[in-house]
């Protein structure tokens, strides 16, 4: 009977304990299950965040290509301006000449009326009236049709000067415009590198500073071999150098920022 007693006990005990470690195995996998679904929550969202890193690098270089563009456009509208600048200095050269080739004939022309005139008042023998009222009538036209050629030839040279100061002042504007640009361009276009990480304390030091245009402010991403890692906020900044705090929600799973990484303006320049 004691026997039969303590193998009952003995079965009770072990149906017990199996029940109890079920329990505590049960409880184990869903803690474990939690953690997974936690881990695929995080990995989701930073996938999330690379996709729109990525777009904001594709915009930011639409933007350049788009500014690129428009500068070559400028150039290219300088250049006509040259040559119509150009073309116009000639025009207005060559009618000033042929302006003054003119006014030298109407004087020879007008010296030449005038002597006829004395030798009509004394004519002599053998020159009739009629035929010297019709070389006179000649010598006039003559006179009238330079006169005339004359105030055309002035009203061209106005017109030419005139769209020679116009051009002067086209030029002038898109140079300005152009340099303008220019500065926006390189701006946009400017890359660091970071020659300093300090994990332990979570920032990196920069190659550049106020010199290329950082401020508190100024927004810089990450990049290494032309993909977008993350993000770094400056923090203290010199001539040539930027301290900037590594933002740690910004880097991927397993990622660390290293010497040599590039460091590209979050925000282009508009125009």
């Amino acid at each position: 009977m004691k026997v039969k007693a303590i193998l009952s006990i003995l079965a009770i005990l072990t149906i017990g304990g199996a029940a109890y470690f079920s329990y505590d195995h049960s409880l184990k996998f869903k803690d474990q299950q939690d953690l997974r679904l936690t881990d695929i929550k995080k990995n989701k969202e930073t996938t999330h965040e690379a996709e729109i890193t990525e777009k904001d690098l594709k915009d930011e270089q639409a933007a350049l290509t788009k500014v690129l563009s428009t500068r070559d456009e400028t150039k290219q509208s300088i250049t006509v301006l040259k040559a119509t600048e150009a073309k116009a200095k000639d025009d207005v050269a060559k009618l000033d000449a042929e302006i003054a080739k003119q006014k030298d004939e109407l004087k020879q022309l007008a010296n030449d009326l005038a002597e006829i005139q004395v030798i009509l008042t004394g004519m002599g023998a053998g020159v009739t009236v009629e035929g010297a009222a019709d070389f006179i009538d000649t010598i006039a036209k003559k006179v009238a049709d330079l006169k005339k050629t004359v105030d055309e030839n002035e009203t061209l040279v106005a017109s030419a000067d005139k769209r020679l100061t116009e051009n002067k002042a086209e030029e002038t504007r898109l140079v300005g415009k152009t340099l303008t640009r220019n500065v926006a361009i390189a701006h946009n276009a400017m890359e660091a590198v970071i020659t300093g990480v300090n994990q332990d304390w979570g920032f990196v030091v920069i190659g550049a500073g106020t010199s290329t245009g950082f401020t508190p402010q100024t927004a810089l991403l990450v990049k290494r071999d032309g993909r977008l890692i993350g993000r770094v906020r400056p923090t203290a900044i010199e001539p040539n150098q930027t301290v900037a705090d590594i933002d740690m929600e910004s880097l991927a799973a397993g990622v660390r920022l290293q010497q040599g990484d590039r460091v590209i303006l979050a925000d282009p320049v508009t125009h």
